[in-house]
């Protein structure tokens, strides 16, 4: 986002110290002309010393001073503005100012439209007659909403200038004061638009829920379905996948803003989402207070998914279920059919299963739903993570070398908000193929910080691009253990091989 004009925030209980400056100043002036019209003159007709009439002139400026300072103090909860801030707001807005208002205002203050969210999200927020320009990525504003221009990519990764690179961005500005007239509208709207972009990341699943889907619920939600979604950068194939989510956000048809040469007229636009962390949600920022779980009702509805949380299976005698989630290319678990076997030994019913693009998400969410324990090594396919039931457990296998923070916070941090219990499975070297390319010498397997140090290509390239797992199966077994204990009633399920 790039403000043509730096932003200029007012904090509601802001002292306005130019005030006091100013009355400070006032009082030297009249302390001046009490000196020189009083200084050698009886008071009220009574003769006066020099040092007394001084003394009592002395005291008239400290009063008048507490005096000031005291209404300065108080100024913002009577209402008042530092003349200063609200003349570098206020301007002249070319015949568009608002004056004597309902509310009974002289003027209308004006606030920055556009602001950082987060490290990783802008949004604009711009009301009044707003024309959305969508081929020309243009969004037009009442002169009174603004007087400058603003620059957005309406894309949660403004941190990351690779991410940003195919994402368009968009102008808001305000309406001339003088030229020819604003184009007219050829659509009409009553609710306010949601303008967002697909991104460039979003092939990924993980990055399609934490950048683009869990960000839009955010800002969408609290519409309860009365917001206009506007979609810039489109991706077919993935407003396919992903529509019946986002039909729960909106009451309306998707508006491409890529393909209209129309000139859209709404009410209100908001531009770009709001990124609160990986695949969470903070509560206190929202609204209504709404939070991961709203999210993941909404994906039961959207889906249609049996499962709120995981139900007492020792109780009905019926196995808990085990879903391994299966990779092929890169990270994949080579011995996967032992893995199974030796968690249908404990008692687990295993399912074995591979996310891809091509997945229905309708069908793979009712697969995780049905789950009691999700396995996966770590990748964009523990992001089915949001379809487990509550109580449900993920067990994530950690690639060597050195990734345990990225585990921890893309799939370990979220987990709690959503009600969903969390093991880390580490593998060891045995356990890694990167022994079978490098010596054991070899600064990829002993000195994993100077590959750290190259950077996240070299990192993603070693370590995730370059690595496939094969589990220790008494390891596993001990970890499966654990799960037992993890899940309703499973604590006297036997521990053997």
């Amino acid at each position: 986002m790039k403000p043509l004009k730096s932003f200029v925030r007012l904090e509601p209980g802001r002292r306005p110290s130019a005030l006091i400056v100013a009355a400070i100043l006032l009082s030297l002036c009249l302390l001046s002309l009490l000196n020189s019209r009083f200084v050698s003159t009886p008071l009220y007709g009574l003769p006066t010393s020099r040092s007394l009439t001084r003394r009592l002139h002395l005291f008239l400026l400290q009063l008048i001073i507490v005096v000031v300072v005291v209404v300065a103090a108080r100024w913002p909860a009577l209402g008042g503005k530092d003349p200063i801030l609200t003349w570098e707001l206020l301007g002249d807005d070319n015949g568009d100012s608002t004056y004597g208002d309902e509310d009974g205002a002289m003027a209308r203050r004006r606030e920055p439209i556009c602001w950082g969210t987060s490290r990783r999200s802008n949004v604009c927020d711009a009301r009044g007659h707003v024309r959305i320009l969508g081929s020309s990525r243009t969004i037009l504003l009442p002169r009174s909403a603004t007087d400058r221009e603003w620059a957005i990519k309406p894309y949660c990764r403004k941190h990351d200038p690779p991410a940003m690179k195919n994402v368009t961005e968009w102008t808001l500005k305000p309406l001339p004061g003088e030229g020819p007239s604003p184009p007219r509208c050829t659509a009409r709207f009553a609710v306010p638009a949601l303008v967002f972009s697909v991104g460039d990341y979003t092939d990924n699943l993980f990055h399609s829920f934490t950048d683009v889907l869990i960000p839009l619920f955010i800002s969408a939600y609290g519409f309860r379905g009365e917001i206009q979604l506007v979609v810039a950068d489109r991706k077919d194939w993935w407003l396919e996948k992903f529509v019946l989510i986002l039909k729960q956000l909106s009451n309306y048809d998707l508006v491409d803003a890529d393909g209209n040469e129309g000139v859209l007229c709404f009410p209100r636009a908001i531009v770009g989402l709001d990124f609160h962390k990986e695949l969470g949600v903070n509560a206190s920022k929202t609204s209504a207070g709404f939070s991961i779980v709203e999210f993941r009702d909404l994906l039961r509805r959207a889906y249609r998914l049996e499962r709120r949380a995981v139900g007492e299976w020792a109780a009905a005698a019926a196995k808990p279920t085990l879903l391994i989630i299966s990779r092929k290319g890169t990270r994949a678990f080579l011995n996967e059919e032992a893995m199974a076997e030796t968690a249908a030994r404990l008692g687990f019913q295993v399912r074995l299963a591979e996310a891809t693009r091509s997945s229905d998400v309708g069908e793979f969410a009712r697969l995780v739903n049905a789950a009691d324990v999700m396995v996966g090594v770590h990748g964009a396919g523990l992001t089915n993570m949001v379809f487990l039931p509550a109580g449900a457990v993920l067990v994530q296998v950690v690639p060597l070398n050195g990734l345990a923070w990225l585990a921890r916070d893309t799939f370990e941090k979220p987990a709690p908000a959503m009600g969903i219990k969390y093991l880390a499975y580490h593998i060891d070297e045995a356990e890694s193929t990167l022994t079978e390319q490098y010596a054991k010498d070899d600064p990829v397997l002993k000195d994993p910080r100077s590959v750290h140090r190259k950077g996240w290509p070299a990192i993603s390239k070693t370590y995730l691009e370059n690595q496939d797992v094969r589990m220790n199966l008494t390891k596993f077994n001990n970890t499966l253990a654990e799960v037992l204990k993890l899940l309703p009633g499973g604590h006297g399920r036997k521990n053997t091989v």
